[in-house]
């Protein structure tokens, strides 16, 4: 397999040669061409670009740059891709580096980026992750392994111009709306931290202006964090530029659905190996303006599930009309009120539901007013029952260990 980018964990982002960028712009230079029905292998830095250590520490997450993230590997071109063709994406295989062979995952603190549970624990914590084969386990929380599902959390192609401009014109509107909000609504252009690829000089001050941040999911694919998007399987992306522009990176070990505390997953450096082809005119074809996909055939065989709901109704009692954000997050509130009752920390038991492969599904949307959402637990990755029975809980996990703690 081709070696198509390489990156060196060692050094920083802007200097990769090149190979990485940080925001999303129709300008940026491709990096490599290749031809329709080409397979290569693409290495990734991880989406903070080093700024997370293996340590017991969580200053750094507490610290981390947000402005910096993402570094994706790319614009990769296809050649003949044309706007309004489909970009077909086969992942073929995913894996660690060696030299870097960890991942970690963060709670943000509030200030700084927070989560799906911000307001309930707003503090900065962090767990480290050491791979075992397709298993992973963190001295952080103890009692949990886990077979990993590895995907990239971000993948998409570059935006058209007119693209761009829409996103950075609704989402300005959106923050507008309550500008001082902390965690903020939506994060705008930012030139001081961009990295703008092979752009140079005048043209890459000039699009880092304007260069969209690389945190949400749009149009195009991009911060999707889909977690069956694994090996084996297919993703079909809208082509907003010629070339299409393929660029990837947020690699995960594993994740939970809803990546819910932000930093959520298992995140690492790695590489992915893809094939690609085009769909000539397929946007128009099929009637896609977002990405489809074909789910990976590998997946941890777990089938023993505890299953928590949520409806849309917060723990004050406040009704909300058929919101599924509320009744997905009274659901992981529920989870993580049960998993104390064995010896977890809050924080612990919110950073399993972030990593290890639970299912979410919103289970009812009509049932007015409350939509219900679920929460799916593999009850096989803990090496203790957790289901309940008439005698109740027992504290299983004891010790001291917690979470790494900002200091």
């Amino acid at each position: 397999m081709q070696t198509l980018i390489e990156v060196d964990v060692s050094k920083p982002a802007a200097e990769q040669g090149g190979v990485i960028h940080n925001r999303w712009h129709p300008d940026l230079p491709m990096v490599e061409m290749v031809k329709p029905g080409s397979s290569f292998r693409v290495q990734c830095l991880d989406w903070t670009g080093g700024q997370i250590l293996d340590s017991d520490s969580a200053n750094d997450i507490r610290d981390v740059d947000l402005t910096q993230v993402h570094y994706l590997s790319g614009p990769i071109g296809v050649e003949g891709a044309e706007p309004g063709d489909l970009l077909v994406v086969d992942i073929l295989d995913i894996g660690t580096l060696a030299e870097s062979d960890w991942g970690f995952t963060g709670l943000f603190a509030k200030s700084n980026g927070g989560g799906f549970l911000t307001d309930h624990y707003p503090d900065a914590r962090k767990a480290c992750w050491n791979f075992e084969g397709i298993y992973a386990q963190s001295r952080h929380i103890p009692g949990v392994r886990f077979a990993g599902l590895m995907h990239p959390g971000l993948i998409g192609c570059l935006p058209s111009a007119d693209l761009l401009k829409m996103w950075n014109a609704r989402e300005q509107a959106l923050i507008a709306t309550d500008p001082n909000r902390v965690p903020e609504l939506a994060l705008p252009p930012n030139p001081a931290s961009a990295v703008m690829g092979r752009l140079t000089g005048s043209a890459a001050q000039a699009a880092a202006q304007e260069g969209a941040r690389t945190v949400p999911p749009r149009e195009h694919g991009g911060n999707c964090d889909i977690k069956n998007l694994s090996r084996g399987a297919k993703v079909y992306f809208p082509v907003y530029v010629k070339n299409a522009g393929l660029s990837m990176g947020d690699i995960h070990f594993s994740q939970g659905d809803g990546e819910i505390t932000f930093c959520g997953a298992i995140e690492m450096a790695g590489w992915i190996d893809l094939h690609v082809e085009v769909i000539k005119g397929g946007m128009e074809k099929y009637g896609i303006k977002n990405p489809i996909f074909k789910p990976s055939p590998l997946e941890p065989r777990y089938s023993n599930y505890l299953i928590f709901e949520g409806i849309s109704v917060d723990e004050a009692g406040e009704q909300y009309y058929l919101d599924a954000h509320v009744a997905y997050r009274q659901a992981c509130l529920n989870a993580i009120a049960y998993l104390k009752k064995f010896g977890y920390t809050g924080e612990q038991a919110y950073a399993i539901l972030g990593t290890a492969p639970v299912e979410g599904h919103i289970s009812g949307i009509v049932d007015i007013p409350n939509a219900c959402a679920t929460l799916w637990i593999p009850a096989e990755i803990f090496d203790f029952d957790i289901m309940p029975n008439a005698s109740g809980p027992e504290i299983m996990v004891s010790g001291g260990a917690d979470l790494a703690m900002a200091g």
